[in-house]
């Protein structure tokens, strides 16, 4: 007989503790509340520090615990601090949600490579760094953990409207989240990714300046929603996906094609 519930799909966070970067807007935002709302205390992550504490109040007020931290990805030094500070506020993170990311928004051969450098520093580099960081920490303290990275479906399909280095750092991301849920398996870290399509955000609204109206060529002519992400989040950080690891699950609406 299963010693599993029916159905076995509980999202109680209570007891974990997460950190959540790019958290000052769009998704990140999105992700902390939602977060939060289940029990997690959550640790939020920025550059913009007075957007966090704003978030953090919002949080708070709710019923929630939140932790702002200023923190720039493009530093080393801060990554590799930045989850000791998660844990002295609040106590052993379990949850990474790697989230931070920018655009390129230029053509690949325009690029300088200061510029090339700051958005696979951001989109790559960073994540890498607090992923490992993350898991050592995990280890020392034999814990099991989930991380959770931010991917996009530029990965899969990219329409030549520059940002070639950004779908490039992107499938980057999903190819080191499928690596490195092999090598941490036996330690109990879950690695998987998001791959979301057109979403509401700071980074979309900038495509929107630059581009138009893109949702025309949709099959459905719409831009999600951060919450529509909210369900896919909370499984992969929840009891419920601990046999699901290496995975990368698509939330587009299609718009990717097939």
């Amino acid at each position: 007989m299963t010693a599993f519930s029916l159905p076995n799909a509980s999202h109680d966070l209570n007891g974990r503790v997460a950190l959540v970067t790019g958290a000052s807007s769009g998704l990140g935002r999105r992700f902390a509340k939602v977060l939060a709302a289940q029990g997690a205390k959550v640790a939020i992550a920025a550059r913009r520090l007075e957007r966090l504490e704003e978030l953090a109040a919002e949080i708070r007020a709710a019923g929630g615990q939140a932790h702002p931290l200023q923190l720039d990805v493009t530093d080393a030094d801060q990554l590799l601090a930045v989850v000791g500070r998660a844990e002295a506020a609040l106590g052993t993170v379990t949850i990474l949600v790697n989230n931070a990311g920018i655009p390129d928004a230029q053509r690949a051969h325009k690029m300088q490579v200061d510029f090339i450098d700051r958005v696979i520093g951001v989109n790559l580099r960073a994540p890498w760094i607090l992923s490992c960081e993350f898991a050592r920490r995990l280890m020392e303290a034999k814990q099991p953990g989930r991380i959770v990275n931010v991917a996009s479906m530029a990965a899969f399909q990219y329409s030549g409207q520059g940002a070639a280095l950004y779908a490039t750092t992107k499938m980057a991301v999903v190819r080191m989240t499928e690596a490195l849920a092999v090598e941490w398996a036996r330690q109990g870290i879950n690695v998987n990714a998001i791959a979301p399509g057109a979403f509401s955000s700071e980074m979309m609204d900038g495509m929107l300046e630059r581009m138009g109206d893109i949702t025309k060529a949709f099959p459905r002519p719409r831009l999600g929603d951060p919450a529509q992400l909210d369900s896919t989040l909370l499984y992969l950080v929840s009891p419920a996906s601990d046999f699901v690891t290496g995975t990368c699950i698509r939330v587009d609406d299609a718009q990717g094609g097939r």
